[in-house]
C-alpha cells in the first residue's frame, strides 16, 4: 500500500518519468522495468522538487558545480545556493552556521568589554594585529601609554598596572577573537569554491559579508578613537561616540543576519509547507511578521544609543523615570535631533517606549496565530518569540533597576541578538515555496485518524 502511494505521487509530479515508465513496459522486462523496489530508489533519492529518473538512465553529476544543475534547478522553480549535492549543502550550512555563532559570540563579548570599561585599554591599533606584551617592561610600556588617556586621567586614575592588566586581555580577546573569526571564514570559503559547491549567486554574497566584516575592524577602531579625544569639558566623563558605538553593533548585527539568514536559505531552500491552506496562512503572518521584525530592529539600535550615551545609569527605576513619567529636560538639546541620540533621558525614554511597543507588538503577532491556519511549526516558533521578548523586557528592568550589572547588561545584549534571531527564522519560514512544491500540495493537511 505504501509503495503503491509513492509511485502515485511520483508519476504525478514529474511527466519525465511517466515517458520513462512507458517506455520501459514497452520493452522486454529488464533491470530498467519500474518495480516496487525502484520506486523506492526514486523515492530516496529525491530532494526538495529535483526527482531522480530510475536505475538506469543518464542523471547529469552533482559532484561537479555544473550549469546543468543550475537550470535543472530553475526549472524546477527553485534556486539552490549549493549544487554539489546534499553532503556539500549540509558542509557549507554547518560553516555558516558556526560562523554566525561566531559573530554572535562577538557580539558577547564586545558587551563585556564595554561593560567592564576596557574598550579604550589598548591606545593603538593594527589591522593585522600584534603580540600581546609579554615581559615586565612591555606591559610598562603599554601602561604607560594608557596613562595619557582621558579615561585614565579623569575615571581611572590611580589603577594599579594589574588592574590594567584585566582590561588590556578585554580588548585583546576581543581584537583577536574578530581577527580569528576572518580567518575560520576565509579559509572553507575559498575551500568551497574551489570544490565548486557555491553558486556564483552565493558566492557574491557571502564575498560582501566577508567585506563587511574586514571593515568591521575598521569601524571599531574608529569608534574607539573617538574615545581616546580629550571630551569637550572637563565635567564630562570620556566615552566613545554614541553615533560610532551604534555603527559598530548595528554592522555586527546586519553581519550575524546576513549569514544567520544565508544559513537557513543553504539548508532550508523550501519552508514548511504541506496544504495550500498553510502558505495561504504563512503569507497572511508574513504581512505581520515583516513590519514587527523592523520595530525588533529600531529597538536594538536604539540599544546602542543607550549604552553610548550610557542612559543606563541614569533613572534606575521603573516605570516611572524617578517619580516622573516623562523628564522636562527631553528636548533640552538644539538642534531638536540631537536629542533623539545624545540626550540621555530622551534616549532611555525611547528605549522603554519602544521596548513596550516590541512587546506589545510581538504579542499581537502571537494572538493573531490563534485565527490562521498555519503550519504547528510555525504556531510554536511565534510562541517561543513571544516568550523571549517578554524575557527580554524582563532582563531589561533588571539591568535598569539593578544598576547596570557586567552579568545582566551582557544578557540584556545576547537577548536582543536572539530575539533578533527568532525573527529571523521566522520570517525565513514565513516566505513563499517555490512554484514546484506549490503545485503538488493539496487543499488542506490530511489529518491521521
Amino acid at each position: 500500500m505504501f509503495q503503491s502511494r509513492v509511485v502515485g505521487s511520483i508519476l504525478k509530479r514529474n511527466k519525465a518519468i511517466i515517458n520513462s515508465l512507458t517506455s520501459n513496459l514497452k520493452g522486454t522486462c529488464s533491470s530498467r522495468c519500474f518495480t516496487p523496489s525502484s520506486a523506492n530508489a526514486v523515492a530516496r533519492t529525491s530532494f526538495y522538487g529535483f526527482r531522480s529518473l530510475p536505475k538506469g538512465h543518464h542523471v547529469p553529476s552533482f559532484r561537479n558545480m555544473s550549469t546543468v544543475a543550475s537550470v535543472g534547478t530553475e526549472k524546477q522553480g527553485l534556486k539552490m545556493l549549493v549544487t554539489a549535492g546534499p553532503r556539500a549543502q549540509k558542509m557549507v550550512g554547518i560553516w555558516l552556521f558556526g560562523s554566525a555563532a561566531w559573530v554572535f559570540s562577538m557580539v558577547v563579548l564586545g558587551g563585556v568589554t564595554r561593560l567592564t570599561r576596557s574598550g579604550l585599554s589598548m591606545t593603538d591599533w593594527k589591522f593585522a594585529g600584534n603580540l600581546p606584551p609579554l615581559s615586565d617592561e612591555e606591559w610598562q610600556q603599554e601602561f604607560e601609554k594608557y596613562k595619557q588617556s582621558p579615561e585614565y586621567k579623569r575615571v581611572n586614575k590611580g589603577m594599579s598596572i594589574e588592574e590594567f592588566k584585566f582590561i588590556y586581555w578585554m580588548e585583546y580577546a576581543h581584537r583577536m577573537w574578530g581577527r580569528a573569526l576572518g580567518v575560520m571564514f576565509a579559509l572553507p570559503f575559498s575551500y568551497f569554491l574551489r570544490k565548486g559547491y557555491i553558486t556564483m549567486r552565493l558566492g557574491l554574497r557571502l564575498s560582501a559579508l566577508f567585506a563587511l566584516g574586514a571593515g568591521q575592524g575598521l569601524i571599531g577602531w574608529w569608534m574607539v578613537k573617538s574615545g581616546l579625544e580629550e571630551p569637550a569639558s572637563e565635567y564630562v566623563e570620556p566615552r566613545v561616540s554614541p553615533y560610532r558605538l551604534a555603527a559598530h553593533l548595528t554592522s555586527a548585527f546586519v553581519i550575524y543576519s546576513g549569514l544567520f539568514w544565508t544559513a537557513l536559505s543553504v539548508v532550508m531552500p523550501e519552508p514548511p509547507a504541506e496544504s495550500l491552506a498553510w502558505v495561504q496562512g504563512a503569507a497572511k503572518l508574513k504581512r505581520l511578521a515583516i513590519p514587527v521584525s523592523l520595530i525588533v530592529g529600531i529597538t536594538a539600535v536604539s540599544g546602542a544609543f543607550v549604552a553610548g550615551n550610557d542612559a543606563g545609569r541614569a533613572y534606575n527605576t521603573f516605570p516611572k523615570m524617578g517619580d516622573v513619567w516623562v523628564p522636562d529636560n527631553i528636548f533640552e538639546l538644539k538642534p531638536t535631533i540631537r536629542n533623539f541620540f545624545e540626550n540621555t533621558s530622551m534616549v532611555q525614554l525611547d528605549h522603554r517606549i519602544l521596548a513596550t511597543t516590541t512587546l506589545i507588538s510581538i504579542c499581537g503577532l502571537w494572538w493573531s496565530t490563534k485565527k490562521l491556519d498555519i503550519h504547528p511549526a510555525i504556531r510554536t516558533l511565534v510562541g517561543a518569540t513571544f516568550g523571549m521578548a517578554a524575557l527580554q523586557v524582563t532582563l531589561g528592568v533588571s539591568t535598569l533597576l539593578s544598576y547596570v550589572p557586567v552579568s545582566l547588561g551582557t544578557a540584556h545584549q545576547a537577548g536582543a541578538l536572539t530575539l533578533l534571531t527568532l525573527m529571523l527564522l521566522l520570517n525565513h519560514t514565513v516566505r513563499r515555496p517555490s512554484m514546484s512544491l506549490l503545485k503538488t500540495l493539496p487543499e488542506v493537511t490530511k489529518t491521521a485518524w
